[in-house]
């Protein structure tokens, strides 16, 4: 029979439009400061959508060298500086452990698509011979995981999930069930995502899911406002360390918080819409408060999965209320993709980085661009400004194309 062990958060790393680490992130977050803006990474005339929430100007030093940081898809190299600041923040060193109790889990959507699409070009035009032999091992989506494992000297479990925008999600999952069962003691997890690109920006587009407000960027993503017309791109990667509660006070570590349970199920009902009634995302948020001994009595905030669409927005107040009863009018409710747009697979990461600071710092980050309330959204979504108060329970909600829902619980550490 398992031993159920305690898991706690150890170390934040975060890399986003709307900073670099997680305070910077953080205090973006709590001034309620948009990252979206016109796109210029690349020529964007002639598309409908002209914006996203992308980096800036981004340096992977010191992290990497520039020779180092060619051979590695933007994608990873985000990944490798948020889980470099995790892990400093959680001074952890593998030459101090057992690397075998060490692993790490990481989740992206689709991968190197940068690479993918250089190569293409490289190949049409120049022909199979000029096509780089970095090509593959940039562009697998297990890259990530693999990448870190080799920087930090982390030889336990290593591998990437892959679950549309649940990826990050399931990848935290996964770790804390690692640690949790007695695997390994201590755990990178998180996501990343590096989506801004013609072929990523144009394949949203075909799905009619991206808004088209090119002259308001900073106003475009506006999840449960009655006028939102789709979510905003966005981009980077949130990274967190979990590691057994004895493991970590041995060290003197600081806690951010506890990650009191996770669970995950399908919709099992269409390929990208989710089923409208949100009875899946309930069930799978109830699933994790079951695993985590909560009610929903307990839970004082929820960062929402929040997309800005018109589907997602409505099912997720549905199975909000499903979930929680009496208790979902009086909750409070957020969504950081206001702010930095939809990492698609690294949503969860860079999520839950958020829902940590959330619950040790005891400020709820607002959903911006909140203006025209929606009917069909009638429940506290925290508009436009933070708001100071304790949190004793979170839950983190990610939902994914394919019916993938999977939710985790955080708790405030008390000891």
């Amino acid at each position: 029979m398992m031993t159920k062990r305690r898991v706690v958060i150890t170390g934040l790393g975060a890399i986003l439009s709307t900073g670099r680490g997680k305070e910077a992130v953080w205090e973006a977050a709590c001034a309620g400061r948009s990252g979206v803006s016109e796109i210029t990474r690349f020529d964007s005339t002639g598309f409908p959508v002209r914006i996203a929430s992308w980096i800036h100007d981004f340096d992977p030093a010191p992290v990497l060298a520039p020779r180092e940081a060619r051979r590695i898809d933007m994608y990873s190299q985000y990944a490798l500086v948020a889980a470099d600041e995790a892990v400093r923040d959680a001074g952890i060193n593998a030459e101090q452990e057992d690397p075998s109790r060490l692993g790490v889990v990481v989740g992206t959507g689709i991968g190197g698509l940068e690479t993918v699409e250089e190569q293409k070009i490289v190949l049409v035009e120049r022909g199979p011979g000029r096509v780089s032999p970095f090509t593959v091992p940039k562009m697998m989506a297990n890259a990530s995981a693999g990448l870190i494992g080799i920087r930090c000297g982390f030889k336990g479990p290593n591998f990437g999930t892959v679950s549309a925008c649940a990826s990050a999600t399931h990848a935290i999952g996964v770790a804390w069930l690692h640690v949790v069962s007695g695997l390994t003691d201590v755990m990178i997890t998180g996501g990343s995502e590096a989506t801004v690109t013609p072929l990523g920006i144009g394949s949203f587009i075909a799905c009619r899911a991206l808004s088209q407000r090119n002259d308001e960027p900073e106003r475009a993503s506006r999840p449960f406002d009655r006028d939102r017309d789709g979510f905003v791109m966005g981009e980077g990667a949130g990274m967190l360390v979990f590691e057994e509660l004895g493991h970590a006070t041995a060290r003197g570590a600081h806690i951010y918080a506890e990650v009191l349970g996770f669970a995950a199920n399908c919709d099992a009902y269409h390929i990208t819409a989710p089923e409208p009634s949100g009875a899946g995302a309930a069930a799978c948020m109830g699933h994790a408060m079951a695993s985590a001994g909560v009610s929903p009595e307990d839970v004082d905030y929820i960062n929402a999965h929040g997309t800005s669409t018109e589907l997602n927005d409505k099912m997720e107040t549905n199975a909000i209320k499903l979930a929680l009863g009496d208790r979902a009018r009086t909750v409070a409710i957020s969504s950081t993709k206001s702010m930095i747009g939809h990492l698609l697979g690294g949503s969860g990461g860079a999520e839950l980085v958020v829902t940590a600071l959330t619950v040790e710092r005891g400020v709820i980050t607002p959903t911006i661009n909140y203006e025209t309330p929606d009917p069909e959204c009638d429940l506290d979504y925290v508009p436009n400004q933070a708001r100071e108060t304790p949190v004793r329970v979170a839950l983190c909600n990610s939902f994914g194309f394919g019916g993938h829902n999977a939710t985790v619980v955080l708790g405030r550490f008390t000891g």
